[in-house]
């Protein structure tokens, strides 16, 4: 399910306060599921939180997306900066459906001229990813081409149980 939160940035908050907001809602997001643990999310967002303090601080999060993929969650987080952010009205409650996910992916945004230090900075996590992020439709269309394999052999083992 596809959302989109915006966080206040400047003159709201710090570029930094900014980041730790974006990874509060990720945190809160992802460790409703009973397989991804706080730990290791905080840990992603804290090993991504220097080019993420640089993408709030050069207004980059305000055009270019980061992007959570942890199906059934699909959202996306942009800042809002100047007389906007004190007029946003925020919502960084979880977004629904976390308690379902298994796998995620953060994508980080890697515009230009800053792309090669957000690439060269998400190296060493496999939950980081400094690709361009899955459309939601092909997200989901992977996951049913794998479930619908894993019911055919289900049905296949049966059909030979009961023979």
């Amino acid at each position: 399910m596809q959302r989109h939160r915006q966080v206040a940035a400047a003159p709201e908050r710090k570029a930094s306060e900014t980041w730790e907001a974006i990874g509060q809602l990720v945190v809160a997001t992802l460790e409703r599921s009973p397989h991804i643990t706080r730990s290791d999310v905080a840990a992603a967002m804290r090993a991504a939180g220097p080019v993420g303090v640089m993408l709030v601080a050069g207004g980059h999060l305000e055009t270019h997306p980061l992007v959570i993929v942890a199906d059934p969650v699909y959202l996306s987080v942009t800042t809002v900066s100047g007389g906007a952010a004190m007029r946003l009205d925020e919502d960084l409650g979880p977004v629904p459906g976390g308690a379902a996910a298994r796998d995620w992916t953060i994508y980080v945004p890697t515009p230009d001229p800053v792309g090669g230090a957000v690439r060269a900075a998400l190296g060493g996590s496999p939950h980081l990813s400094s690709a361009a992020p899955p459309a939601e439709s092909v997200a989901k269309s992977e996951k049913a081409a794998g479930a619908s394999v894993l019911n055919l052999d289900a049905l296949a083992k049966r059909a030979r149980e009961s023979e």
